[in-house]
């Protein structure tokens, strides 16, 4: 029989909110090349690096130090309380990525999507302390909210990839639902809460 669980519990991995940053300026950069640096370009990869650096391998090297120490029981932070360090540790590498690459670029949506990851991680955090809230659904929302900013800006239209964008949504929350204690309203909250902070720095050029 085909396990649900293991393909949802896959999908969260590749969908997981450690990637969301990266993913977003990656994604963005092909709708408007301009918008930072050329991400094909020796320039480009290294500023890609860095972010990839401050906002996912260095809060999962923590992470792992956290669970090896007994902070966390599991990587899917399965409490409430176990997401809280986990968070503010996230929330100190996301202020760290946005002082560095000020000093690299000072380009309003490019800044503006890094600050709106970091809204809406201290969003997730302040709901933690009361509800436990999807931050795989508030790492997805934020992408997608930032790849709607660009096409806005740029006066794009609604491409087969943001549709595909979307589909995967659907398919995380999904996901979330099998594998996790998540309610629909925290996977829903979730959702709105990274699109809606993400879209506004990003589309308002909010640079601090």
């Amino acid at each position: 029989m085909f396990d649900m669980r293991l393909l949802a519990n896959a999908l969260s991995m590749l969908l997981h909110p450690l990637w969301m940053t990266t993913g977003a300026l990656v994604l963005c950069s092909r709708i408007d090349p301009f918008m930072f640096l050329d991400p094909g370009s020796q320039a480009g990869l290294i500023f890609l690096g860095l972010v990839f650096l401050m906002t996912a391998l260095f809060p999962l090297v923590s992470t792992l130090l956290m669970r090896r120490s007994g902070l966390v029981s599991d990587l899917t932070l399965p409490t409430r309380s176990e997401r809280i360090p986990v968070y503010i540790i996230g929330l100190l590498y996301h202020g760290m990525c946005w002082y560095l690459i000020r000093r690299i670029t000072d380009h309003p949506v490019t800044l503006g999507i890094v600050i709106g990851a970091f809204i809406t991680l201290l969003l997730v955090l302040l709901i933690t302390l009361y509800w436990k809230i999807s931050a795989h659904m508030a790492g997805i929302g934020g992408l997608i909210g930032a790849v709607v900013a660009v096409m806005v800006l740029d006066g794009g239209e609604v491409t087969l990839a943001l549709s595909g964008l979307f589909v995967l949504a659907g398919a995380l929350g999904t996901a979330r639902l099998i594998v996790s204690d998540h309610t629909p309203a925290q996977v829903y909250t979730g959702t709105l809460l990274g699109f809606v902070c993400v879209f506004a720095s990003a589309a308002s050029g909010i640079t601090t």
